[in-house]
């Protein structure tokens, strides 16, 4: 009996370590039949996972999809939460094999192999998150995060990306990602990709952020110039 449970300690810490080497952004660059280059990032965080592919070049957007993932021994599972292609994938669940070392993860048999950008760090904000409330003149107001319509931001050490979607009706609304610094309670976005509106692309923006009973308060000024206070909770 003993030895059965030394066995199955043996065998969490072996599934924690290869989990945890997933964790982070990795980017892989492909051409297009017309000859543009494309760049696809994925962001691994605990249990959430997106990936995009957008113009390297001009960063204008092409595809996203993501949802939940887990890994056992070197098989990767994703349960779809949206994607942009195809509405009736949400929902279903998709298995690979993967090999992953300390620089590179491959999807075997694709052809794609994927760089490490970062391993979640220096990242304070690393995590998927959910917008959980607002605070308008004061006033918080509080938002269910396990209702379908979910806005969620998922970042890793160095990037982030959010995401606008519902998975009962199965419709993707928008997403924006790329980079991010997080300095003296200062949180800056550096803008790559925007679904909505190419001119975004480019623009880096200024917010003030600060971590309170483990919720991000979010507050500054969206890409459109409007005033925003936003409550973030990390998802489970």
């Amino acid at each position: 009996m003993k030895k059965m449970i030394v066995c199955i300690v043996c065998t969490l810490l072996s599934f924690t370590s290869k989990a945890q080497s997933v964790i982070g952004a990795w980017e892989t660059f492909a051409t297009s039949e017309n000859g543009d280059n494309l760049k696809s990032v994925v962001i691994f965080a605990y249990g959430y996972q997106v990936l995009t592919v957008y113009n390297a070049t001009t960063g204008e957007f092409i595809h996203s999809n993501g949802g939940t993932w887990k890994l056992d021994e070197d098989i990767m599972t994703e349960k779809v939460e949206f994607h942009t292609d195809n509405s009736e994938r949400v929902g279903t669940e998709v298995s690979f094999k993967v090999k992953v070392n300390t620089s590179t993860l491959e999807i075997v048999g694709s052809g794609q192999k994927f760089t490490k950008i970062d391993n979640g760090t220096p990242g304070e904000l690393q995590g998927a998150w959910l917008m959980s409330g607002r605070i308008s003149e004061g006033k918080t107001q509080l938002r269910e995060t396990s209702r379908p319509r979910k806005t969620m931001k998922i970042l890793s050490g160095t990037r982030f990306q959010w995401i606008a979607y519902d998975t009962e009706t199965k419709q993707f609304m928008a997403t924006g990602g790329g980079t991010y610094t997080t300095m003296n309670d200062e949180y800056t976005e550096n803008i790559e990709f925007f679904s909505r509106d190419f001119s975004k692309v480019g623009l880096s923006l200024k917010f003030n952020y600060k971590l309170i009973d483990g919720k991000w308060h979010h507050s500054g000024f969206s890409s459109k110039g409007d005033p925003i206070n936003e409550i973030w909770s990390l998802r489970k």
